[in-house]
């Protein structure tokens, strides 16, 4: 079992920049920030592999947005040139099983309470 806790999200107008943060109970594989918008279904954001530091982005959010991870079981996504269409609940997931398709929001076991990013 682990334990996701996202932070970092607020109100922004539309050209700003918000950094959120995922932090795990433990150690995982790999972890995914996916988002939802009202009346809209979840959607896959971006993807990172702790060991091999492979990343997937979204092409909706490709060369504005950035995820990272430390040293200490924390994965960041920087958002740039935030858009309104960005508006959303961000959510974090870890517990995908190997080869899965990353931007399934149904292949991940664990999810954070989410954080909010509003731009206007």
């Amino acid at each position: 079992h682990v334990q996701l806790v996202e932070s970092g999200g607020g109100s922004v107008q539309a050209g700003g920049s918000l950094r959120l943060s995922c932090s795990a109970s433990r150690y995982t594989a790999s972890r995914a920030w996916f988002r939802q918008a009202p009346g809209k279904e979840r959607e896959g954001v971006a993807r990172i592999y702790r060991a091999s530091g492979r990343i997937d982005y979204a092409a909706s959010v490709l060369g504005r947005f950035t995820i990272s991870q430390d040293a200490e079981n924390m994965v960041f996504l920087q958002m740039n040139s935030l858009e309104p269409e960005d508006s959303a609940m961000y959510y974090c997931a870890a517990g995908a099983p190997d080869g899965a398709t990353w931007y399934d929001r149904n292949e991940w076991k664990y999810w954070g309470q989410g954080t909010q990013v509003t731009v206007s």
